[in-house]
């Protein structure tokens, strides 16, 4: 399977969760979503704790293409998965709309370099530093799936490093990206 086709289309979401609740979303999230979504047709490139901020939970999937999209959150969102542990995930989140809809500049998610240490940078679209081993910018495409919001205030670059720069992310025990 040729993983950076899934880069074509990518969300980044991140959660604001209720105190304390990140494990145990975390948990519910790895043991009942992952193989799901996947299947459906999603990517998920990586799960993460953000060390300066306890109570959110980022994470990453990706599609071949908008029509994929569309196709695997349906199949995930109506079906019996999502309906069976949706209540349990959503009790422990405040906000789930932190969402940003992507497209490629410089795909890197699916062989990043070696070493350790995952960081994303937000920001004003603009080139990518040399350090950076995946970039992204919003996809100006209209969301094809509404279920699920996605911010629509203005363009952004969004880039994936291994040096220290912009957020730190930690990967969870199912993240790929690590």
């Amino acid at each position: 399977m040729d993983f950076s086709s899934f880069e074509t289309v990518l969300e980044l979401r991140r959660y604001t969760l209720h105190p304390g609740r990140r494990d145990e979303l975390i948990s519910l999230f790895e043991r009942e979503f992952v193989e799901p979504l996947e299947e459906a047709g999603a990517h998920l490139f990586g799960l993460f704790r953000s060390p300066a901020a306890p109570d959110q939970f980022v994470w990453l999937r990706g599609f071949r293409s908008l029509a994929a999209r569309k196709s695997a959150l349906e199949e995930f969102y109506f079906g019996p998965v999502w309906k069976a542990h949706r209540e349990a995930a959503n009790a422990t989140m405040v906000d789930s709309d932190d969402v940003h809809l992507l497209r490629p500049v410089l795909r890197g998610l699916a062989s990043p370099p070696t070493g350790s240490g995952v960081y994303v940078t937000v920001g004003p679209v603009s080139e990518p530093p040399p350090s950076v081993f995946a970039a992204f910018e919003t996809e100006p495409s209209p969301n094809n799936f509404p279920q699920l919001p996605v911010h629509t205030d203005g363009p952004v670059s969004v880039w994936f490093s291994r040096e220290p720069s912009g957020e730190q992310l930690e990967p969870t025990a199912r993240s790929l990206l690590r």
